[in-house]
C-alpha cells in the first residue's frame, strides 16, 4: 500500500522525548533564575570624578554570568534529549518490530510462526500473546478446512465412481438386470443428495446466517421424538423423556435439525435389543440444557472426541444400512457454536454415548 511520506514513529517519539527534556530544563533554569533574583541585590553604582564605578555586583553581573552557562546547558539538554530519546524509542518499539515481522510471515501463508515475546506482561506482551493466539486459531481452522475439503471431495467422489462403474458394467453386459441397476443408481443418488444437503446445512450453520426467535427446546424435543418414533420402534429402541419448559432464542429450523441428528444418531447406534434413549431438557441458571443419552456398545474417550469431526463415523458404531454421511454430530457441533453454546460428548460407563448441549437461555426466562 502506497502511503504519503512522513516522520517515523521512532523519530516522533524522539522529538517528543527531547522536547520534554528541553522544556523541563528550561523550567528548572527559570526556577533557579527566579530564586537567585530574590537574594541578589541590584548593586550600588557611584561616580568618582565623573566616572561610573560598580561598587557591589548586582543583577546585571549575574545575568552576564548566568546566560552563557544556561545556553550551554540548554544545548546539552537538546543533544541529550535527542540521543536519549532515540535510544529509548528504539528500545520501546523493539517488540513492535517482532510483531511486524510475524505479521509479514503470516501474510505469506505460514501460520506456524509465533512471536513468543519474552519479559513481563505489559501492553506489548498482551498484543503479542493475542497475536500468537490468533495465529494458532487460524492455523487450526485452516487445517480443519483442508481436512474437511479433502474428506468432502472423497465422499462426493465415491458415489460418482460407483455410478460410473455400474454404468460401465451395464454397458458391457446387455443382459444385465435394468431394474437392479436403477435401484442401485437411485440409492447412490439419494446418498449424494443427502451429503450435499448436509454440506449446505453445515455451511449455513458456520456462517450464522439465520433469523433468531423465541423457541421452547422442550417442544422441539417432543416433536422430534414423535417424528422419529417409527424408526425407534423399527430398531427396538424405547424413548424416555423428561422435558421441562426450556425457553431460549435461536433458529427453530437449525435447532430442529440439531435435535433430529442427535436422536437419529442415538437410535441407529444403539444396542440391537432393548435399547433406550433418554432425552431431558431443563434450565440451569442462564443456560438451556439438552441431554441425549443412549445405550449401546462400549466407547473409548479417544473415539468419542473424534465423533464431532466431519466424516468421522466410528467403525464400532456403524450399522451398514444407517452409516449416514458422517456429518451428523459435526452439524450438531456447528449449530451449537452458531448459537454460542457448548457441546460435550462422554462415553457411558455401561456402553453408549451421552451428549450434553448447553445453550444460552432466553432473557425472559427469569432465571
Amino acid at each position: 500500500m502506497n502511503r504519503e511520506p512522513g516522520l517515523s514513529i521512532r523519530l516522533k517519539l524522539t522529538l517528543s522525548y527531547a522536547a520534554c527534556v528541553v522544556v523541563a530544563g528550561a523550567l528548572l533554569l527559570g526556577a533557579v533564575w527566579a530564586f537567585l533574583l530574590r537574594y541578589v541585590p541590584r548593586g550600588e553604582d557611584i561616580f568618582v570624578h565623573g566616572t561610573h564605578v560598580n561598587v557591589t555586583p548586582g543583577r546585571g553581573d549575574l545575568l552576564r554570568d548566568f546566560a552563557p552557562a544556561a545556553a550551554i546547558l540548554g544545548g546539552c539538554l537538546v543533544v541529550f534529549g535527542l540521543l536519549g530519546g532515540w535510544f529509548l524509542a528504539g528500545r520501546m518499539l523493539a517488540p513492535l518490530g517482532r510483531i511486524t515481522e510475524a505479521t509479514r510471515v503470516a501474510a505469506t501463508g505460514s501460520l506456524s510462526h509465533r512471536i513468543r515475546l519474552p519479559g513481563r506482561k505489559d501492553e506489548f506482551r498482551e498484543l503479542a500473546d493475542a497475536f500468537d493466539a490468533m495465529l494458532a486459531q487460524l492455523e487450526a481452522h485452516v487445517a480443519e478446512q483442508q481436512r474437511f475439503a479433502a474428506n468432502a471431495s472423497h465422499e462426493l467422489r465415491t458415489p460418482l465412481a460407483i455410478t460410473q462403474a455400474l454404468l460401465e458394467v451395464a454397458q458391457k453386459d446387455p443382459h444385465s438386470d435394468a431394474n437392479e441397476l436403477v435401484d442401485r443408481l437411485r440409492e447412490l443418488n439419494t446418498r449424494s443428495i443427502d451429503l450435499t444437503e448436509a454440506l449446505l446445512l453445515l455451511s449455513r450453520a458456520d456462517q450464522r446466517s439465520f433469523h433468531s426467535e423465541h423457541v421452547d427446546l422442550s417442544i422441539v424435543a417432543e416433536e422430534t421424538i414423535e417424528t422419529l418414533l417409527p424408526l425407534a420402534e423399527k430398531h427396538a429402541v424405547t424413548f424416555e423423556s423428561a422435558c421441562d419448559t426450556t425457553p431460549m432464542v435461536g433458529s427453530p429450523a437449525l435447532l430442529q435439525q440439531l435435535m433430529t441428528n442427535l436422536l437419529h444418531n442415538a437410535i441407529v447406534h444403539n444396542q440391537t435389543e432393548r435399547g433406550v434413549v433418554r432425552v431431558t431438557t431443563k434450565l440451569e441458571a442462564v443456560s438451556a440444557v439438552l441431554s441425549v443419552e443412549n445405550t449401546g456398545e462400549m466407547l473409548d474417550s479417544g473415539s468419542v472426541s473424534r465423533l464431532v469431526e466431519p466424516f468421522q463415523r466410528g467403525t464400532d458404531r456403524v450399522h451398514g444400512d444407517h452409516a449416514g454421511v458422517g456429518l451428523g454430530l459435526a452439524i450438531v457441533k456447528r449449530i451449537t457454536e452458531a448459537h454460542e453454546g457448548t457441546l460435550i460428548l462422554t462415553a457411558r460407563d455401561g456402553g453408549g454415548l451421552c451428549v450434553n448441549v448447553r445453550l444460552p437461555a432466553s432473557p425472559s426466562s427469569g432465571r
